[in-house]
C-alpha cells in the first residue's frame, strides 16, 4: 500500500556525506547502537564490536534508515568519559558499520576530538546532546565536512529551570544553536533539532512538549525525536526500563501525526510497524 503523511513536516533531501535521506514523505527511523557499559537501558550489551555491528545490521534488517553509535552514557549520573575513552569505544565499531550496513551512520557525542576523529573515519551525521552549548567549536567541526549536524535542547545544562512556558524557552535554546551552527557555515539544509525529551524535564513538560510539536514547525527544520523507553513513559504506567515499548509506540505514533521527520529508537521493527500503521491510516 502506497502511503503518504498528512502533516506539514517539508519534504526535503538530508545528504548524509553522498547518502541521502529523504525526509517528509514518511518518518525515518534511526536506530540506537550504544556501546557502552552504563546506558540507561542497554548499557553492557553491545560491548564488543561484533556483537554491536551484529546489532546495528539486524536493525537495518528491521527496517532501520540509520543507525545513531554513542560510546558515553547520557543517563542522569552517569560518569562522564575522555575523548580518548569515547574514540577507543566508538571507532572499531564505526570502521566495521562503513563495510557492514548500508544506511547512514551518526556519532552521538558533543566533543570536538571525537567529532572530528569519527568525520576523518567517515561518520556520516553528527548528533550533540548538547546542541553546541558545551563546546560551541563543535561547529568549527563539522562545517567543513558539511555532515549533518542534530542539535537537541537539553535542559540539564539550565539545571532544571526554565522561563515561563517550557515550549518557549526550548525553541529560543534551539534558535540559539542553530544561530551558533550557521554562524560557522554549517549549510542550513544540514541542521536537524532535537526538542530533548527526557534530558531534564519533567514527565509533564516531556509530555507537554510531545502535545505542541507541530509549534517547532516555524522554526523551519526537520524534527528528530527521541523519547525511546524514556522514564517519563516510565512514571505514566508505573513501569521499569524493560517494560516500557507499548508506551514508546504510542509515543511514537503522536510523534508522527505531529509533524516528526525521524525517531530515535532501540525497537526498530516494533515502532516501525505501528508508524506505517499510523501513516497508512493518515493517508485514507
Amino acid at each position: 500500500m502506497q502511503t503518504q503523511l498528512t502533516h506539514s513536516a517539508a519534504v526535503r533531501s538530508l545528504n548524509c556525506r553522498g547518502k541521502e535521506l529523504r525526509l517528509g514523505r514518511r518518518t525515518l527511523i534511526m536506530g540506537i547502537l550504544n556501546v557502552t557499559p552504563d546506558s540507561f537501558s542497554d548499557g553492557g550489551c553491545f560491548s564488543s564490536v561484533e556483537r554491536a555491528v551484529q546489532h546495528a545490521e539486524q536493525m537495518v534488517k528491521e527496517g532501520a534508515d540509520c543507525i545513531d553509535l554513542g560510546g558515553e552514557s547520557t543517563r542522569p549520573g552517569a560518569t562522564p568519559v575522555s575523548a580518548k575513552e569515547e574514540l577507543a569505544r566508538v571507532l572499531p565499531v564505526l570502521l566495521r558499520l562503513l563495510e557492514r550496513v548500508e544506511v547512514p551512520v551518526a556519532v552521538d557525542t558533543y566533543k570536538p576530538e571525537v567529532a572530528k576523529a569519527v568525520l576523518e573515519a567517515g561518520a556520516h551525521i553528527i548528533n550533540d546532546i548538547h546542541g553546541l552549548k558545551v563546546f560551541p567549536e563543535m561547529a568549527d567541526v563539522v562545517a567543513p565536512y558539511r555532515a549533518p549536524i542534530i542539535l537537541m535542547h537539553n535542559q540539564r545544562l539550565l539545571e532544571g529551570r526554565h522561563e515561563n512556558d517550557v515550549i518557549e524557552s526550548i525553541q529560543s535554546s534551539l534558535s540559539q544553536s542553530i544561530e551558533v551552527a550557521l554562524r560557522a557555515g554549517v549549510p542550513r539544509e544540514a541542521i536537524v533539532l532535537d526538542p530533548g525529551i527526557g534530558f531534564g524535564l519533567s514527565a509533564e513538560d516531556s509530555a507537554r512538549v510531545i502535545q505542541r510539536l507541530p509549534s517547532f514547525q516555524h522554526l523551519g527544520f526537520p524534527l528528530l525525536v527521541g523519547a525511546s523507553r524514556k522514564s517519563f513513559i516510565g512514571e505514566i504506567l508505573g513501569l521499569g526500563v524493560k517494560e516500557r515499548l507499548e508506551g514508546t509506540l504510542a509515543t511514537s505514533v503522536l510523534c508522527v501525526t505531529r509533524g516528526v521527520s525521524i525517531l530515535r529508537v532501540h525497537d526498530v521493527q516494533a515502532n516501525v510497524r505501528a508508524i506505517r500503521v499510523a501513516e497508512a491510516i493518515d493517508s485514507f
